[in-house]
């Protein structure tokens, strides 16, 4: 039963991401400009930087716990 609603969020996440895309292409918004801006180089890199101090955080946190 839980695979059956696993799939049921896959399949939302993809329908959601699709009209998503299809938003952005109604606007003109290029995804690819935004990646490829320095502002968007920028905030990846942040981002990235916020993912990597989070995961270190819970990786240290759950250490502790065991």
């Amino acid at each position: 039963m839980s695979v059956v609603i696993l799939y049921l969020s896959m399949l939302k996440l993809i329908f959601l991401l699709f009209v998503l895309v299809l938003a952005l292409s109604f606007f003109g918004i290029s995804i690819q400009s935004i990646i490829n801006s320095p502002a968007g180089q920028a905030n990846f890199g942040y981002l990235y930087h916020l993912l990597v101090q989070g995961w270190q955080w819970l990786v240290n946190f759950a250490h502790l716990k065991i």
